[in-house]
Formats: C-alpha cells, structure tokens, sequence
C-alpha cells in the first residue's frame, strides 16, 4: 500500500476537497465533497482512482453539498462516513443556514464514526492506516483524519493556518474546540501536516507556537 493525498479546491466559498488514494490498488476515499461532484467524478475517472467511500470531517453545507450526488452516482452508492452527532445537528438546521444555496442533505450515514476508530483506504480488507479523532467545537461531532504514513492530518474546519474554525455558529462551542486543539490535534508530531478545509496547509508545530486563538 502506497497513499497519497490530493487536494483539489471547488465551490464559491473556495473548500478544499481532499482525495485518500492507496497509489498501488487506486482504491479512493473523498473527503468533504463540497460542490461540483461532477467534476470531483470526473478528476477521479481521469486519474484512475476507484472511489469507494465518502468520509466526512463535519456537517456544515459547504463540505457536504457533493455527497448526495457523489454517494449516487454509484451502484450501490458510495458508503458515507460521519460522526452521528454531526449528522443529527445538520437534519435541524434551517435552509437560512446554507446563505440561499440549494443543497441536498447528506442522506444517511453508513459508517457511524467516533474518537479513536480506524479506517482503511480499500474497505474491503485493507490496512487500517487512518485514525479518527474527535475535534468537536466547530461543529458538533466534528473529527479529523490522521494518516501516519503521510505525517498529515486532514482537519475541516477545526484549525487553520494561524486560526481555528469559528465558534458563533449554532452548536459550536469555542472552550471545547480549544481542548480538543489542545489535546487531540497539538498532540500530533510537530512535523505534522494539518490539511484544512479552506486555505493553505500549515504544521502541528506552528500552530502551537504561534496560533493566537490556541497555544500549545
């Protein structure tokens, strides 16, 4: 097994869409679909890569807004994977919530996800390579996916490059965010890749340091 990460950017609020692929098999996970599953499709019949689940870091609109058309553009449709408490918050938020866009729902979840559960890349039997850990506080049961092998972690909303995702939303909470930061994100090595959902790629270790929302 060989994996790789690829990042590709869609959708007017510009969020980086990451795919997992086992470079020898071309098994393929995507995370957070946002818009343009068309093209998502497309770059992913391009580059040969198999897609054979969904895994989601959080429930807000603009990381989910592919998954509907995604998951269904297969038979049977992809698996989705996430967190069962982002699932339920995002089933109680009103349409004002996705500023005017038209978005399906994510429409089920398959793969129920939790603090320190293991996933593999080719679901049908290969390495359990990717550890989920819950980074709650943006978002209610919002996780990230850490990958030894690559020394990177892919985040969604909960850090950013010299920030942390907002805590003004419905169901965010910035005491908890900063402890899970703290404890579930700055106890990576140093050297640690963290692959946000919006902007630039920065490390465990300048987030600790100079991260002026949360040190280390």
């Amino acid at each position: 097994m060989k994996l790789a990460i690829h990042q590709a950017v869609f959708g007017p609020l510009q969020n980086n869409v990451y795919f997992l692929v086992d470079e020898d098999s071309r098994a393929c996970m995507v995370i957070d679909p946002s818009f343009e599953p068309e093209a998502q499709l497309r770059l992913a019949r391009e580059n040969g890569w198999q897609l054979k689940q969904i895994w989601l870091t959080h429930g807000h609109f603009d990381h989910t807004a592919g998954v509907k058309a995604l998951s269904e553009a297969f038979a049977p449709p992809l698996p989705i994977a996430m967190h069962p408490d982002c699932f339920a918050w995002a089933a109680t938020q009103p349409e004002l919530m996705k500023m005017g866009m038209q978005v399906d729902p994510v429409p089920r979840v398959d793969i129920p996800l939790g603090h320190g559960a293991r996933l593999a890349v080719d679901p049908a039997g290969g390495e359990k390579a990717v550890e989920v850990r819950d980074v709650s506080g943006h978002n209610p049961g919002s996780v990230l996916f850490y990958i030894p092998e690559l020394k990177a972690a892919i985040v969604g909303d909960a850090i950013f490059a010299g920030s942390i995702g907002r805590t003004d939303l419905p169901g965010s909470d910035f005491e908890l965010l900063a402890k899970n930061i703290r404890e579930r994100i700055y106890t990576l090595p140093e050297d640690t890749a963290l692959l946000p959902g919006h902007g630039p790629a920065t490390t465990v270790g300048r987030e600790k340091r100079s991260n002026p929302f949360v040190r280390g």
